[in-house]
């Protein structure tokens, strides 16, 4: 009787639904739903019940109807439908576009569902424009950062300005804008917007705009100002020089050089000078030198050059002392970028006289500013010769009368660097005999003295990365301990605070490791400049090898390697690529002695190398390389490179199989391939992935032995993944040819290798036995001799290979039985197998019951 009642209900109920009268209509969908179970019927009375809610504007109710209907009968297209429409006006629109997608499935022909797609899809596209519009998103946090509020409420405010999915992404992050590391979040908001509006001119110049804005208001702080010029680095300058457009250098030049200058020209000292961290002068200078680089003709430099000329001799003023002071902290700050550039400049009317000037000014800022500056001036030996003839007088009154201690440090690092103007010539010493040895013990004295701020101290290490060209001074730093752990507790505290040491450090690190280039002398040219009177540069004798072992056993024992880990992990823009390519050199340097590269793997050298092997110079990059060949040719790979990071190594490892590489490149980095293939399939499928196989073919032919050896030690281990076993099975190829040649060889390493690979390569695929029978006629021959080798584990190759072989056809094993093998290996079979012998007897065993099997043979008892 109920259910009767409830198909009697629902009827009613559609009378008054085409009558328009949809509350009536709904009343009786809802007495109905109560008096049924029948589950057509509950799917029919719900869909009726969602198509009054679309029609009272009731939505909500609308969609949970449609939604159990849909639970009922997921393919119920009405109630797909009216989900759709009740979901479209509530503003889901993801949602509605599903539901009409599947109705458009069960019904393509239906021209109403293809017109809903059609619109939902042009809303969705409009929605998320506005949801996530660059203009929009970036005005808004821009406004925030650039607010008077409290500091501590902008990335609650900035996060509240993202989508929901980026804020949770932030979620587990501390709010603490005010950190020593700076608004990290903030900064990867602002990269995230810039990657959405990479194609859309008009959003990256709104950006970039926003972006200069920062770098001159007084409203930002010293973190926000670095973080803006963090991402002017990294995403202004052509990161491929082959790229032709660098439209966005020419609109940061235009719009922004002079507001990069005034950053450059701040002087801590001064009332005027904007918030400022320790690293945000570089920061500027190093993009600076990017914009500079990236330009591509002289016009685009001339044009560059006249800006920088137009603001600095703007800043002159006999009447306002600070306004000089900033022209040449300007000045200073170019030539730590673009040097030629800064070079031009210093021949300005005024500039050098205006140093000279402020290096007798009895202001201490004026002294500091003009010291810098001479500092920076004195890069280059032409340069340095003006001014030894010019300011080191003045340098040295400043030093001896001065009580101000950043001043005086300063002073002495301008001396130095005017003391290594000749660099490593032994003959061009620019002092008397002994007085950089002097120079540099204070610079030590300094370095170790705790109670000078870290800036200052900074300034000593400044001067040894001059100093420390003079063999005599890397000799005496080297054995002054503390002086060494000093200057590395100074780069591991650069992951916090001033990360300007970093070059400094590395610079003294390679002139100490002598991993600079050095150019080759040849012998003939010398006697020639010689007879014609020309200088020729004369070596040190404490920069001979044995010297130099001696001091990179000191660093190591000093901890040298936990240190240059430290400086590799400092994400900024101040980790430049030439800084990266000298901690590079460093490494390598280290690495040399096998006997060390335990001790650089233990203080965390292996893993520090890999982002040195995949980002910066190319140089740089190869020099990471070959010293991760050689601790990957010597180290178990999974306490070197734990976890995933092993499979980063193996790109970097094939890149020195370049034949542009040295032999001892390319010799250490199949070392390391074969120690890393013997690890894991994985490993093996990511070299293969590489496209290094063809490379360690080709190396297999090469004409020298140890090479030879080490591309077939490499392929032995490669050729148990079934991709490399493929094209050994493939037709058309010498590959297996190569391989039982080089079993024939006279050299018991590279025979073992060959006959690994190839035992390994009969054992898996009975085809290839029968193909090595067919790839040179000499193969019986080279067997035989591979199952008598005096070499216990070569023998024992060779007799796994003739297993394979018996084992593989019946035919081609009586064809070996009829040959002299089948006395070999009765010989070696009837031997009293000992320790040592116990395999080979053992396998030559099996060899012959293999035979006994097939009948060819019978027991002697």
């Amino acid at each position: 009787m109920a259910e009767v009642e409830a198909v009697q209900l629902k009827e009613e109920g559609n009378r008054h639904f085409q009558h328009q009268d949809y509350k009536a209509a709904t009343k009786s969908y809802s007495q109905a739903l109560k008096l049924t179970k029948d589950k057509a019927l509950l799917a029919t009375l719900y869909r009726n019940r969602a198509a009054c809610g679309l029609k009272t504007e009731s939505y909500v109710q609308a969609a949970s109807d449609a939604s159990r209907a849909i639970d009922i009968n997921s393919s119920d297209i009405k109630a797909l439908y009216r989900r759709c429409q009740a979901l479209e006006h509530l503003g889901k629109l993801d949602q509605a576009f599903k539901d009409v997608q599947r109705c458009a499935t069960l019904e393509p022909r239906n021209q109403n569902f293809q017109e809903t797609l059609r619109r939902l899809n042009t809303s969705i596209q409009e929605k998320l424009h506005v949801q996530f519009s660059t203009d929009s998103r970036v005005q808004k946090m821009f406004e925030i950062l650039l607010d008077e509020n409290s500091e501590s409420d902008k990335l609650e405010k900035v996060s509240a300005a993202q989508p929901a999915g980026q804020q949770r992404a932030h979620a587990g992050r501390p709010h603490n804008y005010t950190s020593p590391a700076g608004p990290a979040p903030i900064s990867g908001l602002l990269l995230a917007c810039w990657r959405e509006a990479e194609d859309t001119k008009k959003d990256l110049k709104q950006i970039t705009s926003h972006l200069l804005d920062m770098l001159v208001s007084k409203k930002v702080s010293g973190q926000g100002r670095d973080q803006a010029l963090n991402l002017l680095n990294k995403n202004v300058p052509r990161k491929d020089l082959a790229i032709h457009d660098n439209s966005r250098t020419i609109y940061v030049v235009d719009n922004g050089l002079r507001k990069i200058l005034k950053v450059v020209g701040q002087v801590p000292d001064l009332p005027s000078c904007l918030p400022l961290t320790d690293n945000t002068r570089m920061l500027a200078s190093i993009l600076i030198n990017k914009l500079y680089d990236d330009l591509r003709c002289d016009p685009e430099r001339d044009h560059f050059r006249k800006i920088c000329e137009e603001y600095i001799t703007g800043k002159f003023d006999p009447q306002d002392m600070d306004k000089n002071v900033i022209a040449i902290q300007t000045v200073s700050g170019i030539l730590q970028g673009p040097f030629d550039l800064g070079n031009q400049l210093l021949g300005l009317k005024g500039v050098m006289e205006m140093m000279v000037a402020l290096c007798g000014s009895e202001r201490d800022v004026d002294q500091l500013v003009a010291v810098e500056a001479l500092i920076h001036a004195s890069t280059k030996l032409s340069r340095a010769t003006f001014i030894i003839t010019n300011g080191v007088s003045l340098l040295k009154e400043i030093y001896k009368t001065t009580k101000n201690e950043k001043i005086k440090i300063r002073t002495l690092v301008g001396l130095c660097k005017l003391g290594s103007a000749g660099g490593t010539d032994y003959a061009l010493r620019q002092f008397a005999e002994g007085s950089t040895e002097k120079l540099a013990k204070q610079c030590r004295k300094w370095l170790c003295n705790a109670s000078i701020d870290t800036r200052t101290r900074r300034w000593a290490v400044e001067g040894l990365a001059y100093l420390t060209l003079d063999a005599d001074v890397k000799d005496d730093f080297v054995q002054d301990i503390p002086a060494l752990q000093a200057m590395f507790e100074l780069a591991k505290a650069s992951m916090t605070s001033d990360k300007t040491v970093l070059y400094s450090v590395a610079t003294t690190l390679v002139n100490c490791t002598n991993s600079y280039d050095v150019k080759e002398v040849i012998p003939e040219l010398v006697q020639l400049a010689k007879f014609s009177k020309q200088h020729v540069p004369e070596e040190h004798p404490k920069d001979k090898k044995d010297f130099i072992d001696i001091r990179v056993k000191r660093l190591l024992k000093a901890g040298v390697t936990s240190a240059l880990a430290c400086m590799v992990k400092a994400d900024s823009a101040i980790l430049t690529d030439q800084t990266k390519e000298l901690l590079a050199r460093v490494f390598l340097a280290l690495c040399d002695n096998p006997k060390d590269r335990g001790t650089i793997v233990a203080q965390g050298g292996g893993k520090a190398l890999i982002p040195l092997a995949l980002e910066g110079t190319d140089v740089g990059k190869v020099k990471a390389a070959h010293a991760l060949a050689k601790i990957a040719a010597v180290s178990n790979p999974d306490i070197a490179f734990p976890g995933e990071r092993v499979y980063e190594v193996v790109r970097p490892l094939v890149s020195l199989l370049d034949t542009q590489r040295d032999g001892l490149q390319n010799y250490e980095a199949l070392l390391g391939l074969t120690n890393l293939s013997g690890r894991s399939d994985k490993l093996r499928q990511k070299i293969f992935k590489e496209r290094a196989l063809p490379d360690i073919e080709n190396y297999m032919f090469e004409n020298h032995d140890q090479l030879r050896q080490a591309a077939t030690e490499c392929m032995c281990n490669m050729v148990v993944n079934k991709e490399v076993q493929e094209r050994f099975l493939a037709d058309g190829n010498d590959r297996l040819k190569l391989i039982v040649l080089l079993c024939g060889e006279d050299d018991d390493k590279l025979q073992n290798a060959a006959a690994g690979a190839l035992a390994m390569l009969t054992a898996t695929h009975k085809k290839l036995c029968l193909k090595m029978t067919q790839v040179t006629t000499q193969w019986l021959e080279i067997l035989q001799r591979l199952c008598l080798h005096d070499r216990l584990s070569v023998q024992h190759r060779g007799l796994v290979i003739a297993y394979n072989l018996l084992a593989a056809d019946a035919e081609l094993a009586k064809k070996l039985v009829e040959s002299e093998l089948l006395e070999i290996l009765t010989v070696v079979g009837k031997q009293e197998p000992d320790e040592k012998k116990a395999a080979v007897v053992q396998t030559a065993r099996e060899c012959l019951i293999k035979c006994m099997d097939y009948g060819f043979i019978k027991p002697v008892s």
